[in-house]
């Protein structure tokens, strides 16, 4: 039964991860365009947000499902070591995960493929995503006391 409620945490950690990356990934996108001086107004910012969540955060929940492949079995093994840091591990692990992801990523690459990841302040953003999922994952996937 833990392996399920382990599982479930992770899928549901890449989904939340996944949605909230790709809203962060549109605004960026979005600011970029309004910096040109075209109008985004509010309606266009929705449409444009909830589109980008039905296409682009499918086919990035597959950069963050990778991620957190790696990253959270490590740091259970860390919170091994250290039972009292298991949340801040898991959350360190989901933003690290989002950061080498994209390292990697833009590296093997010739072009940034997610417009947020050209500026240190979108790298940041999409880590604190990955902080969210990770933080999400350790606390859903906590062992039932009893």
């Amino acid at each position: 039964m833990q392996r399920l409620r382990v599982a479930l945490a992770w899928f549901a950690a890449v989904v939340v991860t996944a949605g909230a990356g790709s809203v962060i990934q549109t605004q960026f996108n979005l600011a970029m365009i309004q910096q040109l001086g075209a109008p985004v107004p509010i309606p266009v910012r929705l449409e444009t947000t909830l589109h980008d969540l039905a296409s682009f955060a499918p086919t990035y929940a597959l950069l963050v499902a990778a991620g957190f492949l790696v990253a959270l079995p490590i740091s259970g093994l860390l919170a091994r070591l250290w039972p009292g840091g298991r949340i801040v591990l898991h959350a360190l692990a989901g933003g690290a995960a989002i950061v080498a992801a994209l390292l990697v990523m833009n590296a093997v690459l010739p072009a940034t493929m997610i417009g947020a990841a050209r500026f240190p302040s979108g790298v940041a953003a999409l880590a604190l995503a990955g902080v969210l999922g990770g933080l999400l994952f350790a606390l859903w996937a906590r062992p039932r006391a009893g």
